[in-house]
């Protein structure tokens, strides 16, 4: 394995070395660095197209251009990585630092969504293969794919963002709105969760109950500006997570398993407590700790208590324990955002990544931070889902009409085992490989939809540095996709081995 890496390692530098010796070409020729000075009729003209040439070193030969930026680069395998200066005299190095990050806050979770969005719908389709809800679900599919990026980012923020803003101010559902988002909800989950005329009747009314009379407490109550959570529903939705999950992953009998997890929701509930004021006003290590702790504990609970089934006991209490954690987070935001409603009357952003010039405490800037990412995420998300749904669906198919999927059938496996333990794990190869390739392409940056939604991104150092003829950023740009697209590969390649253990690098 190490003799593989290190021999795909070197072959991927060599790659590199020359894209890049292309790539800084075609920048340098792909226009006029001075255009903007040559149209300028101040006297002056003359003296600042003498500077940029000077400290863009126009008038040295390409070849001398790019080694004094390898030379820069070079020192990134000491920890010193110099990727010079832009055309306007600032340090690549801290555009880019600010770039990834905006970029990565950007895509990362847009993609994470996509993903668990995408895999849970093609293996539904692919088992409701041919029903009308895989035929519903496809269209869908295929009109998000097809979708112009910049058209939808439009629908978006004239709906949920202007319609939003104009709602919030003085919130409330007309019964109308209640009963055909009701009668909505009804048919569609009556429709994923299928079964007889009897339970899709009885699924239907429950899920239209439900909603009339949640919608109705809100509306009544102020949800709205004032929502609340409190550890009644807390405790109530992690013991829900733990059924659930318990159900998903081992089946109901395994009485072990969802002991483990309705521990791990009760230890949630006395966490709720006790963490309170370290959750008043904390830091996002201080997150990242208790998060942590709290996958620790799930860990020990599962091994604890779940007898010969110890590691889905732990994978279920680890559901459990993310869930209760997101869940405690939910509550503060919840108790932050009539606060943060107070100082930002329309809360919904449509440009940029943050309210310009706002200050406020860790969870009022977490909610601005939020409420801006909220568009381009969702936008992204949709239009990703359907590569994942398709090849989940397309793979778990091609899986199922292997001959040890029906022999695990006809040992007497139960449909959930067999689909989750057999044929999903099999049908990962594909999807890895795409996991791969898009990881990779997303750290570039969504070029349009950052420009969409204004956001200072990797796609936008691309384009500015293309547009003003300056390699600078645009070389860093390459560098770091081209350097993340050769790790993506290699961890997928990694991954095909401990999928399936008859691969071998």
């Amino acid at each position: 394995m190490l003799k593989f890496i290190l021999r795909r390692l070197g072959s991927s530098l060599i790659v590199l070395f020359g894209a890049s010796i292309l790539m800084f070409v075609l920048v340098i020729n792909s226009g006029d660095p001075l255009f903007d000075l040559r149209e300028i009729t101040t006297g002056n003209r003359e003296l600042l197209m003498q500077q940029r040439i000077d400290s863009m070193g126009l008038d040295l030969p390409w070849y001398e251009r790019y080694w004094d930026w390898l030379s820069g680069v070079s020192q990134c395998f000491v920890g010193q990585c110099d990727f010079g200066v832009n055309r306007a005299g600032l340090p690549v190095n801290d555009l880019l630092a600010l770039a990834a990050a905006s970029t990565m806050r950007l895509v990362v979770l847009a993609t994470v969504l996509a993903i668990i969005v995408g895999v849970a719908v093609g293996i539904l389709t692919a088992i409701r293969q041919y029903s009308g809800l895989d035929y519903a679900v496809t269209f869908l599919i295929f009109l998000f794919y097809s979708l112009p990026v910049f058209w939808a980012a439009v629908l978006l923020k004239e709906y949920l963002a202007i319609g939003f803003n104009d709602w919030i101010a003085t919130p409330s559902f007309s019964w109308t709105t209640i009963i055909i988002t009701a009668v909505l909800a009804a048919v569609v989950i009556q429709t994923v969760l299928g079964g007889g005329l009897r339970r899709r009747l009885i699924t239907a009314g429950v899920v239209l109950a439900f909603v009339i009379g949640t919608m109705f407490y809100m509306d009544a109550s102020g949800f709205a500006r004032n929502p609340e959570l409190g550890p009644l529903p807390l405790i109530a939705l992690g013991a829900a997570t733990a059924v659930g999950a318990t159900i998903l992953f081992a089946g109901l009998h395994n009485r072990r398993v969802l002991a483990a997890g309705l521990i791990t929701a009760g230890l949630g509930l006395v966490s709720y407590y006790v963490t309170w004021g370290l959750m008043d006003q904390p830091s996002w290590w201080l997150l990242v700790l208790l998060g942590l702790i709290s996958v620790g504990v799930a860990i020990g609970v599962g091994q604890a208590v779940g007898g010969y089934s110890r590691s889905t006991a732990s994978i279920v209490s680890v559901v459990t324990a993310l869930v209760m954690g997101s869940l405690m987070i939910l509550e503060q935001l919840f108790r932050y955002w009539p606060v943060y409603l107070g100082r930002i009357s329309r809360p919904i952003g449509t440009i940029g990544s943050e309210t310009p010039n706002f200050v406020g405490t860790f969870w009022e800037e977490f909610i601005d931070k939020g409420t801006q990412l909220l568009l381009p995420t969702i936008l992204l998300t949709l239009v990703s889902v359907a590569t994942y749904s398709r090849y989940t669906r397309s793979s778990m198919l091609e899986v199922s009409r292997q001959d040890y999927i029906r022999t695990a059938r006809a040992k007497g496996l139960n449909e959930r085992q067999v689909i989750l333990k057999h044929a999903f794990r099999n049908s990962l190869i594909p999807i890895t490989t795409i996991m791969a390739f898009d990881f990779a392409g997303l750290i570039g940056g969504a070029v349009i939809t950052e420009q969409v939604f204004g956001w200072k991104g990797m796609g936008d150092l691309f384009q500015v540095g293309l547009r003003t003829v300056d390699p600078a950023p645009v070389m860093a740009f390459f560098l770091v996709t081209g350097t993340a697209a050769i790790l993506f590969n290699l961890l997928a390649d990694i991954l095909y081995a401990v999928l399936d253990p008859r691969i071998r690098v």
